[in-house]
């Protein structure tokens, strides 16, 4: 039996329409499955557990949705060892992408995760909570917090307006970065602990990381002014930014970053710093293309 969470939400309505697809998919192979879905974050949780509770042979859940909800399903999912993919129906889908998947050959995945068993890869644990792509704090924490109270424009157009209103009056802050071995007291615009390559629908933080080396990537984005930033920041998407003499990378086991901050992990809000991190190897089970 497998479990299919749809997100109905997520996508501005594309989890529904892909929810359908997939469990038209399921149909056609014969697969026993429940869909499982909500009308919040908690609510899919909650009836994500009561089904585990009470279904003895899960096969595997198949979430459609965005990086919100494979956040949700990872805290579900590596307790009980429960195998999941993500079928990509969100706005960013940066976890689908560091497993190497093709956003647009739904079929390829699906014919995968039927037909062949799922292999192991790193989370992030960071004060408790599960993480699958990136940590992060600085710039895009703010322009983050500062999205997540607009109600207009939609889709990935209000982080781009978050990011027109904060980059004008926002400020380096000193961050105190404990890696296992040394410290590294400096001002920073941005630090990235990354388990997977990209987030924000496909920005390559750290375009080397790897989900199955037992370490995390962090990059830190050391102070440049704001024409700098603006003139570096689009080189992100190709991952091209990393040799900037003001991006300086490390590689690093467990993270503990203090500072007057707030940090996000998959999008999420983690809350206010410090926060304490440690990449876990072969925490969970997945399909990687």
């Amino acid at each position: 039996m497998w479990a299919l969470v749809i997100n109905p939400v997520s996508g501005q309505g594309k989890g529904t329409t892909m929810g359908t697809y997939v469990a038209g998919y399921l149909n056609q192979k014969r697969c026993e499955f429940t869909i499982i879905t909500g009308n919040s974050s908690q609510a899919m949780s909650d009836h994500l557990q009561t089904f585990i509770q009470k279904t003895s042979n899960c096969e595997g859940i198949i979430a459609v949705g965005g990086d919100g909800l494979m956040h949700i399903i990872v805290q579900i999912a590596v307790p009980h060892r429960i195998p999941f993919t993500i079928i990509p129906a969100g706005t960013g889908n940066d976890f689908v992408r560091t497993l190497g998947w093709d956003l647009h050959e739904i079929d390829d995945q699906l014919d995968r995760v039927i037909q062949s068993a799922p292999s192991p890869i790193d989370l992030g644990l960071v004060d408790g909570e599960w993480f699958g792509a990136i940590l992060s704090t600085g710039f895009d924490s703010v322009v983050n917090e500062k999205a997540n109270t607009m109600r207009w424009p939609k889709g990935p157009m209000k982080y781009n307006a978050a990011i027109a209103m904060e980059l004008p009056r926002f400020a380096p802050r000193h961050y105190e970065i404990t890696l296992d071995d040394r410290t590294l007291s400096t001002e920073a615009m941005l630090i990235a602990v990354s388990n997977g390559r990209s987030y924000g629908g496909g920005m390559l933080v750290c375009p080397n990381a790897e989900i199955d080396d037992g370490l995390f990537d962090v990059m830190v984005l050391h102070p440049i002014s704001k024409l700098e930033f603006m003139k570096v920041f689009p080189q992100v998407f190709a991952g091209t930014h990393v040799s900037h003499p003001a991006v300086e990378i490390v590689r690093s086991k467990s993270v503990s970053i203090e500072s007057v901050a707030v940090a996000y992990a998959d999008g999420e809000r983690v809350g206010q710093l410090p926060v304490s991190a440690e990449c876990i190897p072969n925490a969970a089970l997945t399909w990687v293309a």
